[in-house]
């Protein structure tokens, strides 16, 4: 069961206890627990200084793009990233937490949209605006509640065209009301003085803040989906 409650309070404040790597992760992945006078719960931490080195993305910069993630999905009313935070003081030193969602690894994006394919309507239009660059089918994970939740957005957020997904069911398909009323909302925050534009300011590069509210603004003019690119439009491998 993913708890939320008081989520934000202990990821941000709680006592970080480091419990081992995570298997099959690119970047080092830990799971830690984390613990507070009266709570107790777990996270995926991942340290600034165990990214391995890119050629498109600056050092030390993906655990900000996973915090960045979950703010726009906040923002715009999805729900849809797990309570994510960045820590100064955590043991291995500064990163990303996360709360640690239990599923079945077994059960992943693939396995799921035949019958929940509307549910990853708002998914799709997370990774346009965030330019996921590697929407896994895995990175798609399902609690013991039935909740679907989208994880691993570190990188994300580039200034060049870099969208990069499983998710491509809803090509050229209309956003439709409700969908165009949530990226409304999401572009409004991201302009407004105080909203989550000025949050993103202080996580990514001032093009990047930029080059996200711009893909808010598009989206609703083209009011579609976009077509895959004719560049690597799948991440590697699928799962």
């Amino acid at each position: 069961m993913t708890q939320l409650t008081g989520t934000s309070e202990i990821l941000e404040q709680g006592e970080v206890e480091v419990l081992g790597l995570l298997p099959y992760s690119s970047n080092y992945t830990f799971l830690a627990r984390l613990r507070s006078e009266d709570a107790e719960t777990f996270a995926v931490y991942k340290p600034e200084r165990g990214e391995r080195p890119l050629w498109d993305f600056p050092p030390g910069t993906l655990a900000a793009r996973e915090v960045a993630s979950f703010r726009v999905s906040e923002a715009a009313g999805w729900g849809i990233v797990p309570p994510t935070v960045l820590r100064e003081d955590a043991p291995l030193g500064p990163g990303s937490l996360q709360l640690f969602v239990e599923h079945d690894p077994d059960v992943h994006y693939l396995t799921l949209m035949q019958q929940r394919l509307e549910d990853f309507r708002i998914f799709a239009a997370l990774d346009v605006v965030i330019n996921n660059a590697d929407r896994k089918a895995g990175h798609v994970l399902q609690d013991a509640e039935g909740r679907v939740w989208a994880v691993d957005h570190g990188l994300t957020f580039h200034t060049e065209p870099k969208l990069r997904t499983v998710i491509w069911q809803f090509a050229e398909e209309p956003l439709g009301d409700p969908l165009r009323n949530q990226l409304d909302r999401l572009g409004t925050e991201l302009a407004r003085s105080g909203g989550v534009g000025d949050e993103l300011a202080n996580l990514l590069s001032p093009g990047e803040s930029a080059a996200t509210l711009a893909r808010v603004e598009t989206l609703l003019v083209d009011d579609c989906f976009p077509a895959p690119g004719s560049e690597r439009p799948l991440p590697w491998p699928l799962i």
